[in-house]
């Protein structure tokens, strides 16, 4: 690869400038339009479809690189492809083998934002970007792992919310419990009950705490470490070496 390339490659992890910048927003819609989605006509089209740009928009914020580009485009496909199938033939793909490969999927992304995070030479906007994309991805690949566990054991969760609320651990209320324990706020209406559901709860609340820290950790490092470009002699770097005798 040209050395210009690879510099380019270092300064930005999507395929085009400000490609994690759309993939944010689009995150962003799917979060603000989930309470909505279930309450309308075609709402799981529309969730079908807001999911699908959501991985289209992820491959372009991971593939500035040929080799992360195609690794991403293979994983993205079984999501994209299965996700539909679900949603055409309802019952003739299991849901999940939808939601593993929607897992597979986005932990790649978070992978290689991260990757970028900290490699990135100084903080700029893909940088802030991709810190905010990673967060709400997490939020999001333990909603869908909770989505798992509840479909295997309908029983991991107890609800003490209303009659009317829903009562089961998918879609918007996995993402209202995910988020909640991410956040660590747990307002106590959903509880883990099954061992999994509580591994699975004291991981994703460790892992936001973590990686808020982390995260913190390293913009102010980027922030505070001088330019490339700065010389030695710079004001705070210390004063110039003197030369040897006999040289002058």
């Amino acid at each position: 690869m040209p050395l210009h390339r690879r510099a380019a490659a270092l300064v930005r992890p999507g395929l085009f400038r400000f490609s994690v910048a759309r993939f944010l927003a689009a995150l962003v819609l799917l979060f603000v339009a989930a309470p909505f989605i279930e309450e309308v006509r075609n709402g799981a089209l529309i969730d079908t479809a807001l999911a699908t740009v959501v991985m289209c928009m992820g491959v372009l914020a991971v593939g500035a690189r040929r080799r992360t580009l195609v690794v991403a485009i293979v994983l993205v496909l079984p999501a994209v492809v299965g996700n539909w199938m679900h949603h055409l033939w309802h019952g003739s793909y299991p849901m999940e083998a939808v939601v593993a490969g929607r897992l597979v999927f986005l932990a790649y992304v978070v992978a290689r934002l991260l990757i970028f995070i900290l490699r990135a030479p100084r903080v700029n906007s893909e940088v802030l970007c991709a810190g905010i994309s990673i967060y709400l991805l997490l939020g999001l690949l333990w909603a869908l792992g909770y989505t798992v566990v509840a479909l295997h054991d309908p029983n991991a969760f107890a609800f003490s919310v209303p009659p009317g609320s829903p009562h089961v651990m998918a879609r918007f209320t996995a993402f209202y419990y995910s988020f909640m324990t991410l956040t660590t706020v747990g307002y106590g209406d959903i509880t883990p009950v099954s061992k999994v559901a509580r591994m699975l709860a004291i991981m994703e609340s460790m892992s936001g705490t973590l990686f808020v820290g982390v995260l913190i950790a390293r913009l102010v490092s980027l922030y505070s470490a001088p330019g490339p470009a700065e010389p030695a002699n710079a004001p705070g770097n210390g004063p110039a070496p003197t030369p040897p005798p006999g040289n002058s």
